[in-house]
């Protein structure tokens, strides 16, 4: 197959799954074009706003545009580790127990406010979101490719709600802040939800397909100078004071760890994917920053009294950084 038709069917395959959300979702672009991000190299997202911004209809309805799996957890204060991987059930007839698997048995899991269950529970997720894998029982079950975890979050100061631990969010490839639509687009979600009838969208992609793509997405060149510039952003973050930036030595109480990096460069050739391009460019690089090194810059208690946030930290370290 010629690079011109491969090109040509990928921009089909995203645009069909653009299209299938805008049928529902109005605005939120950005947080639409980062969970196709996710969805074309496998990073976990997790979505963060008040409720009623559309992030779990979004997630819903991205993943009926794809013939595959899905499930959605929602996420409660009583809610046990079994009740997400699932557990082992005694049959009296037989005298043996049998394997009951939980909802994370799906290709894309939507867990749903996922900061109102407790820490155990947010355990349960880590190994599933890291090693694609879970235990029950003592034996060891593979998910099935593609696996995607998407998760909503409210804001933490609202009542009800528990920290993430800070190696579950570290595995959350992308962090998005989900804000209000504009005024033109609050008429047009009244109009069309006004009716109350239900939207259809129709299921365009395949597992196959995603997965093709994402294989041509590793492969994307990645220049040396823009390996060196990701390396120097995350560094940045850590050593602060390397880069011209001592006034945020104080601020930042651990910077962002390899897995950032990692992250940073998948999107960015994902981001570049999107736009039919065969390179990665540094604005690639720059557009995917935020979302992937805001939840791994964490602060430390003198920013939080002088009310410093992670994405003014990480637009410092952007503004001094030398792109290539």
């Amino acid at each position: 197959m010629s690079e011109q038709h491969q090109s040509e069917l990928d921009h089909t395959l995203i645009q069909g799954v653009l299209d299938q959300v805008a049928k529902r979702v109005v605005g939120q672009d950005a947080m639409v074009e980062r969970l196709i991000i996710s969805l074309l190299t496998g990073g976990h997202v997790l979505l963060e706003g008040v409720p009623g911004l559309a992030k779990t209809l979004t997630v819903r309805t991205l993943a009926e545009t794809v013939h595959t799996t899905f499930s959605r957890i929602q996420f409660t204060p009583d809610l046990l580790p079994a009740d997400v991987v699932g557990t082992q059930i005694y049959d009296q007839s037989t005298g043996k127990f049998s394997v009951k698997k939980g909802p994370i048995f799906a290709n894309i899991v939507l867990a749903d406010e996922i900061n109102r269950a407790p820490a155990k529970v947010q355990a349960a997720l880590l190994e599933a979101m890291q090693e694609k894998q879970v235990t029950i029982g003592g034996t060891t079950y593979k998910l099935d490719e593609p696996f995607l975890v998407l998760a909503t979050q409210n804001p933490i100061e609202q009542e009800g709600t528990y920290p993430l631990p800070e190696a579950q969010v570290d595995r959350f490839m992308l962090k998005l802040h989900v804000g209000y639509p504009s005024r033109e687009e609050e008429k047009e979600i009244m109009r069309r939800m006004a009716g109350g009838v239900a939207i259809a969208v129709e299921a365009v992609a395949t597992p196959q397909a995603i997965m093709a793509a994402r294989k041509r997405i590793s492969e994307l060149f990645l220049d040396a100078r823009i390996v060196d510039y990701i390396v120097d952003l995350v560094h940045a973050t850590r050593a602060p004071a390397d880069f011209k930036l001592a006034d945020l030595v104080p601020l930042i109480e651990f910077g962002a760890s390899p897995r950032a990096t990692i992250a940073l460069a998948q999107s960015a050739r994902a981001h570049a994917f999107l736009r039919g391009r065969e390179f990665v460019s540094p604005d690639d690089v720059k557009a995917m920053a935020p979302d992937v090194l805001r939840h791994r810059v964490l602060l430390t208690y003198e920013a939080e009294a002088e009310s410093v946030t992670s994405d003014q930290v990480v637009t410092r370290v952007l503004d001094a950084v030398p792109s290539p």
